[in-house]
């Protein structure tokens, strides 16, 4: 008999239950409630969304069509107001939901530091969607500053975030170093120093006094004990979070720290369960996402009236604060009963530390090289006698017993119940059934197990396993084919393009063995640009081989949407142009109009149908594309120069257009973004794009290969100009030699990084290789350099029309 079934909380935990009982194709018809008006998604990704390597979109786990597939009845964005426990009933906002047996999964509530003003506007958490949302608005600012109040993994996460956006951040922490439950002093300075090199200021033993109000009421400043002021555009709370258990105790359940729950998940109603971070079990409340697995698989057992019980397992914490690796196991506290073995690579920036107590090991931190990790924590958590293995004990398996050091005998080692994935509770064991049962790829594994699925971190050694598992059949990562459909890589692809002159995607999969008939969704926008590029005379750009974006000429947005974001050449304009965007956002009910950090206006909300005529409104005042969407040049952002400031030594916004007017529409392997700034006081913040242009008092300094994403990387100097044209020519160069050698979706940085700034440098200083780039690039630009908008409003028009409104016109 069909069981009604009530859940609250869309969170992970209880997304991981419903993903179990749908799969043993149990009895429920399920109602989900969720107070943020979406379903489920991976909140450990939070932070590349932040930082940009992701997009929301990505790091969904449960989209509607899966929700829609289980018949799940929906009900996000609508509160629980109060469980009647007597009529077995959940109240929402928006009416009563009967139920036979109900999950509590609402989570945990951020912990705000009752600090005078932590009510202003402009203090947020760190917990949602919407506090990301916040954060990657305040990059869009110029000049931003934000204050991070706590210095472990989550404010560090939200620091580094907002950096790789541009934004200077001050991290305040007043305990003595970093991250101080996870590692001891020693690693605890070594990241503050990464950190600090990535441009992130660190105030250790810092008390925080008061949050400063500017006029409008909004916070402006932090203010500390000894009197320091930290002015702040956005202040960002990352103190901890506290069990959300109102809910329950409103109800009359038995709620201490948590909601309290057996070993099967059940609460002091019997037919009431919960789950994650909501949940006090056995005394202890919980925060990683592994035991939330372990509950959300014990309580599906328990409601398909399986015997199942929770067991709190004692986890290692393997964590990735921008680009530094970290692990931390069992106790590292000092004592008079223990020892420490220590070792330090300063070169390398290695450091780790077991504390031994007896014979035993009972604690391990690393940071630097944290490959063995895995190996330490198996060794405390089955108490090992390490007496035989003491004076190699820190370097790791590889070197017991006397051998030579063997990169996979770490893994090898291991014992099948040693964890490899810590946030989906995956061991060794698991993988190798995997492998024996088929899986050879790292795609696989994590199909079959979900081994490295959730935060990324254990891909490196879930890969040691498939190595050591399948010895001479493992094919190694770093030499990937470019796609399923064929065995050669990307680089192998471009110079088999040219060597052969293939000049269609016919060819291509004829001559170089596709094996599929028509490539794919990974292959084809990659062989649409190189062919592209090196063939611009021969070869006829395919829009169905680009990225919706790309086909749609605007930015979709998560709602279906669209972003239209005309070009300014150099970040300036006119009013003739203010008066066509104000009047296409009235007459279209453009809802928000946003200034982008790159000098330009930013229509949001515009519908699909409507992007036509929008197009044609703007292009009949005379602007175009800004090809926000492209894989391509973005913006050349300028500052005012010294037509206006008394500081500028050259005509930097005059450049900048030039230069803007020479390379719009130019395809490349990944978005390109320029500047040119009138001194080195840097306003247009030349130094962190892919190309930028620095003005001196002699001439212009021309540099490549900054970054201020998920990297963020100082530019590298290229070439000392002494007049515009020679900073054409010269940036010209570059674009085409990145375009004619780079990867498909390399940034200028990464392209750089492998190939050499010497090399590039020796391309394009030499006269004659030089002037034949330009002319190159030049030819390219008869067949690209046209505006989309104004090709696309009457030809295409139809693309953009809704699929409903297409019907009702051809039975017209």
């Amino acid at each position: 008999m069909t069981q009604k079934l009530v859940v609250i909380g869309a969170g992970m935990a209880s997304g991981r239950m419903l993903e179990k009982l749908f799969d043993a194709n149990a009895d429920f018809e399920v109602t989900l409630f969720n107070a943020e008006p979406r379903g489920n998604y991976n909140r450990l990704m939070l932070s590349p969304v932040l930082s940009g390597e992701k997009t929301y979109e990505e790091i969904v786990t449960h989209d509607d069509a899966w929700y829609a597939e289980h018949n799940v009845n929906c009900r996000f964005g609508e509160k629980v107001v109060s469980i009647d426990r007597e009529r077995k009933v959940v109240v929402g906002e928006k009416g009563e939901v009967a139920y036979d047996k109900l999950v509590i999964g609402t989570g945990s509530n951020p912990f705000i530091i009752p600090l005078p003003g932590h009510d202003l506007e402009g203090v947020i958490p760190y917990r949602d969607l919407e506090d990301t949302q916040e954060m990657m608005d305040l990059g869009n600012k110029p000049d931003a500053k934000a204050v991070v109040i706590g210095g472990g993994l989550l404010g560090l996460e939200a620091a580094a975030g907002m950096a790789a956006r541009g934004v200077d951040v001050t991290v305040i922490h007043i305990m003595g170093h970093l991250m101080e439950r996870q590692l001891d002093e020693a690693a605890g300075y070594l990241l503050r120093k990464s950190l600090t090199e990535k441009g992130i200021k660190v105030m250790c033993q810092a008390n925080s006094k008061e949050i400063l109000a500017d006029e409008n009421g909004r916070a402006r400043a932090l203010l500390l004990d000894d009197g320091t002021e930290i002015p702040c555009d956005l202040l960002v709370m990352a103190v901890g979070i506290r069990p959300n258990t109102k809910l329950a105790a409103d109800a009359g359940l038995a709620v201490g720290k948590g909601v309290h729950v057996d070993d099967q998940m059940v609460t002091s109603d019997e037919n009431i369960l919960a789950l994650g971070e909501c949940v006090e079990h056995n005394g202890a409340i919980f925060g990683l996402v592994a035991p939330l697995y372990d509950q959300a698989n014990v309580l599906a057992n328990t409601l398909m009236g399986i015997e199942d019980a929770f067991v709190n397992k004692e986890v290692s914490t393997k964590l990735k604060v921008t680009g530094c690796d970290l692990f931390s196991a069992g106790d590292f506290a000092e004592g008079e009963d223990r020892e420490d073995i220590v070792f330090r690579d300063p070169a390398r920036g290695v450091y780790k530390r077991l504390i031994l107590q007896g014979n035993k090991v009972i604690g391990a931190v690393m940071y630097g090289d944290t490959a063995d990790g895995a190996w330490f924590y198996s060794h405390i958590k089955d108490g090992t006698d390490v007496t035989e293995m003491r004076d190699t004990l820190i370097f790791g398996p590889a070197y017991q017993g006397g051998g030579a050091a063997d990169p996979l005998a770490a893994v090898a080692a291991l014992p099948d119940d040693a964890e490899i994935c810590g946030c989906n509770g995956v061991c060794k064991g698991q993988i190798v059934q995997a492998i024996n049962n088929g899986a050879s790829t790292l795609d696989d594994i994590r199909a079959t197990t979900k081994a490295s699925a959730s935060c990324g971190t254990c891909s490196g050694l879930v890969e040691q396993v498939l190595a050591s598992t399948l010895g001479d059949d493992f094919v190694i990562p770093a030499a990937a084919a470019m796609c399923k459909c064929t065995d050669h890589t990307h680089e192998d692809v471009r110079r088999l393009i040219k060597a052969q002159e293939l000049k269609s995607m016919p060819a291509v999969f004829q001559e170089l063995a596709w094996k599929t008939v028509d490539g794919c969704h990974v292959c084809r926008p990659a062989l649409n640009y190189y062919l592209l590029a090196d063939w611009p005379l021969e070869y006829q750009d395919d829009p169905q081989s680009r990225f919706i974006n790309e086909r749609k000429h605007a930015n979709i947005q998560k709602d279906g949407t669209f972003s239209v974001v005309p070009r300014m050449f150099g970040g300036m304009t006119t009013p003739d142009e203010l008066r066509a965007i104000a009047d296409v956002a009235e007459k279209y009910a453009i809802p928000t109009l946003h200034v982008t950090g790159g000098q330009r206006i930013d229509l949001l909300g515009a519908k699909g149908e409507d992007l036509p005529a929008i197009w044609a409104d703007l292009n009949a005042a005379g602007m175009v594309s800004g090809h926000a969407y492209s894989k391509g040049l973005r913006t050349v952002k300028t500052c005012v120069g010294k037509d206006h400031c008394r500081f500028g030594t050259q005509d930097s916004t005059g450049l900048g257009i030039k230069l803007e007017k020479a390379l719009w529409g130019s395809w490349t392997p990944h978005k390109v973004k320029l500047a040119v700034t009138g001194c080195p006081r840097n306003c247009a913040e030349a130094t962190c794009k892919d190309i930028g242009v620095v003005c001196v008092d002699s001439g212009y300094e021309v540099s490549i290969a900054g970054a201020a994403g998920m990297d963020v990387k100082e530019t590298e100097f290229l070439h000392k100009a002494t007049s515009e044209e020679e900073v054409l020519e010269y940036v010209q160069a570059v674009m085409q030699l990145y375009r004619e050698n780079a990867k498909y979706l390399d940034r200028i940085y990464k392209w750089v990084a492998k190939v050499g700034l010497e090399w590039v440098t020796e391309q394009v200083t030499d006269e004659a290789n030089r002037k034949a780039l330009n002319e190159r690039f030049a030819i390219s630009q008869t067949v690209y350099q046209k505006d989309p908008w104004a090709e696309h409003v009457e030809k295409e028009k139809a693309r953009y029309t809704p699929i409903a409104n297409l019907a009702l016109e051809a039975a017209e």
